[in-house]
């Protein structure tokens, strides 16, 4: 465990448990992974911090692609000026369907970043995902409503004005990104776009989310969850019965020690 610790040292004691779980099938709680690493010095505060969970959208999704939200977050590059990054990411499972960098925040640059998110989400059913956004210009526009049901049978839906918890989700995915991204200078906007592709890999397929029962976006977006959870819940089954033999052999010896002592 405490090689796991020294050499991922960006991880939780959540998700070194996880980690500790999901490879080397050794189930170990969370507290007591926090517990032994603390005993040996290997505990500090975390590098970033991170908005914690606050309300979200009321009715909540039960399914891949039901819902997707989008919003642009933005940056500065040093003699380049201000750049957009307008994500998508899928309500349900918290993946990042598609990110692009944008020199505006204009209807077109939602237009293009929700063609590239439709085609790398190959839906094959007729239903479409309903396209959650705040009351910012670029997605209020007519243009933007026509044409997204036009060519891609999207319904918009706003959040209320004044509350952007609604867009909770995608609000809190850009605080942690930007928590890490924004750590660095960046010259060249292809400097960015390569430290935004290596976050977004890490956050779909390596970051254990706690709100996804320490799943990986990518684990629930494509399917894997269920088989996941279940494999844990045998392994901790296996260890709390492994334990519960140690602790009744332990104790008969104890016991065979004692009345020897006696005799």
């Amino acid at each position: 465990m405490a090689d796991i610790a020294l050499e991922f040292t960006d991880l939780s004691c959540r998700e070194i448990a996880m980690k500790l779980t999901d490879e080397q099938q050794v189930f170990i709680s969370e507290s007591s992974v926090y517990r032994i690493l603390k005993s040996r010095g290997l505990i500090e505060p975390p590098a970033h911090s991170f908005l914690s969970a606050a309300d979200e959208f009321s009715k909540k999704t039960a399914f891949v692609h039901e819902m997707w939200q989008t919003d642009f977050t933005y940056f500065k590059i040093i003699g380049w000026g201000w750049y957009y990054l307008s994500t998508v990411i899928d309500d349900y499972s918290r993946y990042i369907v598609h990110w692009e960098l944008c020199r505006n925040m204009d209807h077109t640059d939602v237009e293009r970043t929700i063609d590239c998110a439709m085609v790398k989400a190959k839906i094959l059913t007729k239903q479409r995902p309903k396209l959650l956004s705040d009351n910012g210009p670029c997605y209020v526009a007519a243009d933007l409503g026509e044409y997204l049901k036009k060519n891609h049978g999207i319904r918009q839906i706003h959040g209320r004005p004044y509350h952007p918890q609604t867009q909770g989700k995608i609000e809190r995915y850009h605080r942690t990104m930007k928590n890490v991204i924004k750590l660095d200078n960046y010259f060249y906007p292809e400097e960015l776009v390569a430290a935004i592709a290596k976050f977004v890999e890490y956050y779909n397929h390596q970051r254990y989310h706690e709100s996804l029962e320490n799943l990986m976006p990518a684990d629930v977006y494509f399917g894997r969850g269920e088989f996941i959870l279940a494999e844990r819940k045998r392994i901790k089954q296996i260890a709390l019965a492994q334990r519960k033999h140690d602790y009744e052999v332990h104790k008969l010896q104890k016991e065979q020690i004692k009345k020897l002592t006696l005799k």
